[in-house]
Protein backbone atom coordinates (compact mmCIF):
# COMPACT_ATOMS: atom_id res chain seq x y z
CA UNK A 1 0.00 0.00 0.00
CA UNK A 2 3.22 2.19 0.63
CA UNK A 3 4.08 1.18 -3.05
CA UNK A 4 0.85 2.65 -4.12
CA UNK A 5 0.42 5.83 -2.28
CA UNK A 6 4.08 6.86 -3.64
CA UNK A 7 2.64 5.92 -7.27
CA UNK A 8 0.09 8.19 -6.56
CA UNK A 9 2.20 10.86 -5.35
CA UNK A 10 3.83 10.76 -8.29
CA UNK A 11 1.30 11.12 -10.74
CA UNK A 12 -0.49 13.32 -9.39
CA UNK A 13 2.54 16.12 -8.45
CA UNK A 14 2.20 17.01 -12.28
CA UNK A 15 -1.11 18.56 -11.61
CA UNK A 16 -2.70 21.62 -9.34
CA UNK A 17 -1.14 20.82 -5.87
CA UNK A 18 -4.74 21.91 -4.06
CA UNK A 19 -6.47 18.92 -6.51
CA UNK A 20 -3.79 16.72 -6.00
CA UNK A 21 -3.91 17.43 -1.98
CA UNK A 22 -7.81 16.86 -2.04
CA UNK A 23 -7.29 13.85 -4.07
CA UNK A 24 -4.45 12.49 -1.41
CA UNK A 25 -6.71 12.95 1.28
CA UNK A 26 -9.60 10.85 -0.49
CA UNK A 27 -6.88 7.88 -0.86
CA UNK A 28 -5.57 7.86 2.65
CA UNK A 29 -9.34 8.05 4.14
CA UNK A 30 -10.65 4.96 1.93
CA UNK A 31 -7.07 2.88 3.37
CA UNK A 32 -8.82 -0.09 5.96
CA UNK A 33 -7.26 0.81 9.28
CA UNK A 34 -4.53 -2.24 8.74
CA UNK A 35 -2.96 -1.41 5.68
CA UNK A 36 -3.10 2.34 7.11
CA UNK A 37 -0.64 1.12 10.49
CA UNK A 38 1.61 0.02 7.26
CA UNK A 39 1.91 3.05 6.38
CA UNK A 40 2.59 4.84 9.21
CA UNK A 41 6.06 2.80 9.74
CA UNK A 42 6.88 3.85 6.21
CA UNK A 43 5.70 7.35 6.27
CA UNK A 44 8.80 9.16 8.33
CA UNK A 45 11.28 7.93 5.73
CA UNK A 46 11.07 9.81 2.19
CA UNK A 47 11.83 7.26 -0.77
CA UNK A 48 15.18 8.30 -2.54
CA UNK A 49 13.36 8.20 -5.33
CA UNK A 50 11.40 11.11 -5.00
CA UNK A 51 13.63 13.99 -6.07
CA UNK A 52 14.97 16.60 -4.02
CA UNK A 53 13.51 19.69 -3.36
CA UNK A 54 10.74 19.09 -5.75
CA UNK A 55 6.72 18.69 -6.33
CA UNK A 56 6.63 15.38 -5.09
CA UNK A 57 8.70 16.07 -2.05
CA UNK A 58 6.56 18.91 -1.60
CA UNK A 59 3.42 16.57 -1.94
CA UNK A 60 5.19 14.11 0.62
CA UNK A 61 5.27 16.34 2.86
CA UNK A 62 1.46 17.42 2.54
CA UNK A 63 0.61 13.24 2.82
CA UNK A 64 2.65 12.88 6.11
CA UNK A 65 0.12 15.64 7.18
CA UNK A 66 -2.46 13.94 6.33
CA UNK A 67 -1.73 10.65 7.42
CA UNK A 68 -0.46 12.03 10.60
CA UNK A 69 -4.21 13.52 10.95
CA UNK A 70 -5.64 10.55 10.83
CA UNK A 71 -3.69 8.83 13.23
CA UNK A 72 -4.86 11.16 15.68
CA UNK A 73 -8.54 10.19 14.56
CA UNK A 74 -7.43 6.29 15.16
CA UNK A 75 -6.02 7.75 18.47
CA UNK A 76 -9.72 8.94 19.74
CA UNK A 77 -9.07 12.92 18.84
CA UNK A 78 -10.57 14.89 16.69
CA UNK A 79 -7.97 16.15 13.94
CA UNK A 80 -7.67 17.32 10.26
CA UNK A 81 -4.78 18.70 8.32
CA UNK A 82 -4.69 22.52 7.79
CA UNK A 83 -4.49 24.28 4.31
CA UNK A 84 -1.06 25.27 3.36
CA UNK A 85 -0.79 28.87 5.23
CA UNK A 86 2.32 30.90 6.09
CA UNK A 87 3.58 30.19 9.75
CA UNK A 88 0.97 28.63 10.70
CA UNK A 89 1.00 24.71 12.22
CA UNK A 90 -0.07 22.07 9.75
CA UNK A 91 -2.21 19.53 12.25
CA UNK A 92 -4.79 20.56 14.54
CA UNK A 93 -6.57 17.91 16.63
CA UNK A 94 -8.64 18.42 19.75
CA UNK A 95 -10.26 16.04 22.22
CA UNK A 96 -14.16 14.84 22.02
CA UNK A 97 -14.19 13.23 25.04
CA UNK A 98 -14.85 15.75 27.57
CA UNK A 99 -11.60 16.81 28.27
CA UNK A 100 -11.77 19.99 26.58
CA UNK A 101 -7.84 20.41 25.36
CA UNK A 102 -6.87 20.84 21.75
CA UNK A 103 -3.52 20.59 20.29
CA UNK A 104 -1.36 21.45 17.29
CA UNK A 105 1.11 19.37 15.60
CA UNK A 106 4.31 18.96 12.70
CA UNK A 107 5.18 16.10 10.79
CA UNK A 108 8.63 15.56 10.17
CA UNK A 109 9.97 13.12 7.44
CA UNK A 110 13.94 12.96 6.63
CA UNK A 111 15.71 10.77 3.93
CA UNK A 112 17.96 7.93 5.24
CA UNK A 113 20.42 9.74 3.17
CA UNK A 114 20.27 12.89 4.94
CA UNK A 115 23.38 14.15 6.58
CA UNK A 116 23.23 15.55 10.48
CA UNK A 117 20.40 17.48 11.22
CA UNK A 118 20.30 20.61 13.28
CA UNK A 119 17.65 22.86 15.49
CA UNK A 120 16.17 24.54 12.24
CA UNK A 121 14.89 21.16 10.82
CA UNK A 122 12.94 20.67 13.66
CA UNK A 123 11.25 24.38 14.24
CA UNK A 124 10.56 23.85 18.06
CA UNK A 125 10.37 27.44 18.20
CA UNK A 126 8.17 27.68 15.64
CA UNK A 127 5.92 25.05 16.95
CA UNK A 128 5.14 26.29 20.27
CA UNK A 129 4.12 29.84 18.67
CA UNK A 130 1.60 28.34 16.53
CA UNK A 131 -0.20 26.99 19.57
CA UNK A 132 -1.08 30.46 19.97
CA UNK A 133 -3.16 31.32 23.17
CA UNK A 134 -6.45 28.87 22.02
CA UNK A 135 -4.38 25.44 21.69
CA UNK A 136 -2.91 23.51 24.99
CA UNK A 137 -0.11 21.42 23.60
CA UNK A 138 2.08 21.29 20.28
CA UNK A 139 3.66 18.01 19.19
CA UNK A 140 6.13 17.36 16.98
CA UNK A 141 6.37 13.72 15.52
CA UNK A 142 9.66 12.65 13.44
CA UNK A 143 11.44 9.51 12.89
CA UNK A 144 12.34 8.23 16.07
CA UNK A 145 16.10 6.87 14.91
CA UNK A 146 16.35 10.56 13.47
CA UNK A 147 16.13 12.58 16.50
CA UNK A 148 20.15 13.82 17.66
CA UNK A 149 20.93 10.63 19.66
CA UNK A 150 23.17 12.51 22.50
CA UNK A 151 23.28 16.58 22.82
CA UNK A 152 20.69 18.42 21.18
CA UNK A 153 19.55 21.96 21.66
CA UNK A 154 15.97 21.17 20.43
CA UNK A 155 15.56 18.96 23.71
CA UNK A 156 16.40 22.17 25.82
CA UNK A 157 13.86 23.84 22.97
CA UNK A 158 11.07 21.43 23.88
CA UNK A 159 11.32 21.62 27.55
CA UNK A 160 11.31 25.28 27.58
CA UNK A 161 8.51 25.45 25.14
CA UNK A 162 6.46 22.52 26.38
CA UNK A 163 6.31 21.07 22.79
CA UNK A 164 5.95 17.15 22.81
CA UNK A 165 8.49 15.01 20.86
CA UNK A 166 7.23 11.91 19.82
CA UNK A 167 8.06 9.34 16.70
CA UNK A 168 5.98 8.12 13.60
CA UNK A 169 7.46 4.76 15.96
CA UNK A 170 5.52 6.02 19.04
CA UNK A 171 2.33 6.58 17.07
CA UNK A 172 2.78 3.60 15.58
CA UNK A 173 2.93 1.09 18.25
CA UNK A 174 0.03 3.22 20.03
CA UNK A 175 -1.95 2.11 16.98
CA UNK A 176 -1.09 -1.40 16.72
CA UNK A 177 -1.93 -1.50 20.16
CA UNK A 178 -5.36 0.27 20.30
CA UNK A 179 -4.52 3.21 21.96
CA UNK A 180 -7.46 5.12 21.89
CA UNK A 181 -8.80 8.00 23.70
CA UNK A 182 -12.37 7.51 25.64
CA UNK A 183 -14.13 9.31 28.52
CA UNK A 184 -12.04 6.78 30.82
CA UNK A 185 -8.87 6.94 29.09
CA UNK A 186 -6.92 9.95 28.69
CA UNK A 187 -3.89 10.93 26.80
CA UNK A 188 -3.61 14.40 27.57
CA UNK A 189 -0.51 13.47 29.79
CA UNK A 190 1.35 12.24 26.65
CA UNK A 191 0.75 15.92 25.21
CA UNK A 192 1.72 17.64 28.33
CA UNK A 193 5.21 15.16 28.85
CA UNK A 194 7.52 18.13 28.03
CA UNK A 195 5.92 20.03 31.16
CA UNK A 196 6.38 16.37 33.41
CA UNK A 197 10.23 16.14 32.43
CA UNK A 198 10.85 19.61 32.58
CA UNK A 199 10.27 19.57 36.59
CA UNK A 200 12.59 16.44 36.89
CA UNK A 201 16.02 19.25 37.82
CA UNK A 202 18.35 16.62 37.60
CA UNK A 203 17.98 16.00 34.12
CA UNK A 204 20.13 17.63 31.61
CA UNK A 205 17.97 20.13 29.52
CA UNK A 206 20.21 19.10 25.77
CA UNK A 207 20.60 15.59 26.54
CA UNK A 208 18.84 13.04 24.95
CA UNK A 209 20.23 9.98 26.61
CA UNK A 210 19.21 11.00 30.06
CA UNK A 211 15.95 13.09 29.09
CA UNK A 212 13.39 12.75 26.12
CA UNK A 213 13.54 9.70 24.21
CA UNK A 214 14.04 7.29 27.16
CA UNK A 215 11.22 9.38 29.10
CA UNK A 216 8.65 9.38 25.68
CA UNK A 217 9.69 5.71 25.90
CA UNK A 218 8.25 4.97 28.79
CA UNK A 219 5.62 7.19 28.70
CA UNK A 220 3.91 5.60 25.65
CA UNK A 221 4.78 2.21 26.94
CA UNK A 222 2.42 2.95 29.99
CA UNK A 223 -0.35 3.87 27.68
CA UNK A 224 0.19 1.19 25.29
CA UNK A 225 0.19 -1.60 28.38
CA UNK A 226 3.24 -2.62 27.65
CA UNK A 227 5.99 -3.86 30.11
CA UNK A 228 9.76 -1.69 29.22
CA UNK A 229 10.73 -5.33 28.15
CA UNK A 230 8.59 -6.19 26.17
CA UNK A 231 8.58 -1.82 24.06
CA UNK A 232 12.00 -2.57 24.22
CA UNK A 233 11.76 -5.76 21.85
CA UNK A 234 9.22 -4.06 19.61
CA UNK A 235 11.85 -0.91 19.07
CA UNK A 236 14.22 -3.15 18.10
CA UNK A 237 11.91 -4.76 15.27
CA UNK A 238 10.88 -0.94 14.07
CA UNK A 239 15.14 -0.71 14.03
CA UNK A 240 15.35 -4.10 11.79
CA UNK A 241 12.38 -2.62 9.30
CA UNK A 242 14.40 0.74 8.80
CA UNK A 243 17.79 -1.54 8.03
CA UNK A 244 15.53 -3.54 5.64
CA UNK A 245 13.72 -0.20 4.22
CA UNK A 246 17.56 1.43 3.87
CA UNK A 247 19.30 -1.42 1.78
CA UNK A 248 15.88 -0.93 -0.98
CA UNK A 249 17.23 2.79 -1.03
CA UNK A 250 21.24 1.91 -1.42
CA UNK A 251 19.81 -0.48 -3.94
CA UNK A 252 17.58 2.13 -5.58
CA UNK A 253 21.08 4.36 -5.78
CA UNK A 254 23.19 1.61 -7.07
CA UNK A 255 21.08 1.10 -9.81
CA UNK A 256 20.98 4.99 -10.59
CA UNK A 257 24.84 4.70 -10.78
CA UNK A 258 24.77 1.53 -13.04
CA UNK A 259 22.54 3.42 -15.80
CA UNK A 260 24.63 6.57 -15.49
CA UNK A 261 27.61 4.03 -16.53
CA UNK A 262 25.71 3.59 -19.47
CA UNK A 263 25.49 7.21 -20.37
CA UNK A 264 27.51 8.45 -23.39
CA UNK A 265 29.54 11.58 -23.17
CA UNK A 266 26.63 13.51 -24.35
CA UNK A 267 24.22 12.06 -22.25
CA UNK A 268 26.61 12.64 -19.47
CA UNK A 269 27.40 16.29 -20.23
CA UNK A 270 23.76 17.07 -20.63
CA UNK A 271 22.62 15.10 -17.25
CA UNK A 272 25.32 17.10 -15.49
CA UNK A 273 24.02 20.57 -16.80
CA UNK A 274 20.53 19.34 -15.80
CA UNK A 275 21.70 18.78 -12.49
CA UNK A 276 23.48 21.86 -11.80
CA UNK A 277 20.32 23.62 -12.87
CA UNK A 278 22.65 25.76 -14.98
CA UNK A 279 20.09 27.03 -17.63
CA UNK A 280 17.80 27.87 -15.08
CA UNK A 281 20.49 30.05 -13.58
CA UNK A 282 21.24 31.75 -17.10
CA UNK A 283 17.34 32.18 -17.46
CA UNK A 284 16.86 34.07 -14.43
CA UNK A 285 20.19 36.38 -14.71
CA UNK A 286 18.38 37.34 -18.40
CA UNK A 287 14.87 38.00 -17.13
CA UNK A 288 16.72 40.15 -14.36
CA UNK A 289 18.67 41.73 -16.55
CA UNK A 290 15.67 42.13 -19.32
CA UNK A 291 14.11 44.26 -16.56
CA UNK A 292 16.92 46.46 -15.69
CA UNK A 293 16.86 47.48 -20.26
CA UNK A 294 13.62 48.49 -20.06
Amino acid sequence: MFEQLINKIKTLSDGEFKQATIEIQEFINQIPDDEFKAIVKQIGIIPENIPHDSTEEKLYSKTSDIVLARCFRMLGLASKALDERADSADILAESISGYNYSLVADAKCFRLSRTAKNQKDFKISNLSNWRGSENEYAVLVAPYFQYPQSTSQIYSNALDNNVCLLSWEHISIMLERNVKETTSFKLESLWDASSMIARDKSLCFANAKKCFLPKMDMYVAKKSGISKSGYDKILSKYKEFIIDRGKDEIKYWNNCIAEIKKYTKEQAIDELIKSKKLQEKINVITLYLDKLSR
